[in-house]
């Protein structure tokens, strides 16, 4: 493969050197708790491993069962760098990390392409984090698979809805939703705002999700019309922010880990 796309954060928001990344992540698997049914999707924080990966990896380890059934991840994060309308496919073959290439499915991209509000844009992928961190924890919990990388800009929760209905797929396919949830409030306010917002996820009500919320907002919502369809369940898996990870509690950034499945645990 020719065309890759190379990390961005790596020794920014988690370790450049495999083998550190690898014992990394691995520890904070090894520390949650992997009970639970195998989920169709999942909603995962993006900031720095030290202040987010306890609780990305808290839904992470619940993909044990689906090391070998898993063969296609679905990854829509919001943009942080780049304004565009719709959402934004990648040219690359294949996304690399310290731990390995991830090869793209080209022919699963090819089957959106046709919507209007999905465009090939390299640059909304270059500098962008939020599908970045995502992959070691992929990586570490599942055989092979392909991805379809999409960063979502300002966009509708009916159009993410409506990408997301072509790739669901079966139990080979892994919706992964990035986002983190509330921003620089202090942190008892965080506390009140991330538990509304993880309420109204676990409750499937996209409508009650606003601005402020999670910055991954617009996936999210459009996760959750498409669950709705389906008629999964969610589930909130983890719970905390960054004051209770590794940052003070002046201002701080809160991170939910969600499962959704036919039979999620209430």
């Amino acid at each position: 493969m020719s065309n890759i796309r190379l990390p961005a954060v790596a020794g920014l928001f988690y370790p450049d050197d495999a083998r550190t990344l690898r014992d990394m992540v691995q520890d904070y698997l090894d520390s949650a708790d992997a009970e639970g049914t195998l989920p169709k999707a999942i909603i995962a924080p993006h900031a720095g491993y030290i202040y987010s990966g306890p609780v990305a990896a808290s839904v992470y380890a619940r993909l044990v069962s689906g090391r070998e059934r898993v063969r296609r991840v679905v990854m829509l994060g919001p943009s942080h760098r780049v304004p565009f309308y719709g959402l934004a496919m990648s040219s690359a073959d294949a996304f690399r990390t310290p731990l390995g290439d991830v090869p793209l499915d080209r022919e699963a991209m090819q089957s959106i392409a046709d919507l209007p509000q999905v465009k090939q844009l390299d640059a909304a992928h270059v500098q962008e984090h939020s599908l970045e961190v995502q992959l070691p924890f992929l990586q570490l919990m599942l055989d092979q698979f392909s991805l379809i990388p999409l960063v979502v800009g300002d966009a509708t929760a009916k159009e993410v809805g409506e990408v997301l209905s072509r790739l669901w797929g079966d139990e080979e396919t892994l919706i992964v939703i990035s986002s983190d949830l509330s921003h620089y409030h202090d942190y008892l306010t965080a506390q009140k705002m991330d538990k509304a917002t993880s309420e109204a996820i676990v409750a499937i009500h996209p409508d009650e999700i606003g601005y402020e919320d999670a910055c991954g907002r617009i996936p999210v919502k459009g996760l959750l019309h498409q669950v709705r369809l389906q008629g999964l369940d969610g589930e909130l898996v983890d719970l905390r922010n960054s004051g209770d990870t590794a940052g003070s509690r002046d201002q701080v950034v809160g991170y939910g880990a969600y499962a959704f499945s036919r039979c999620a645990v209430a």
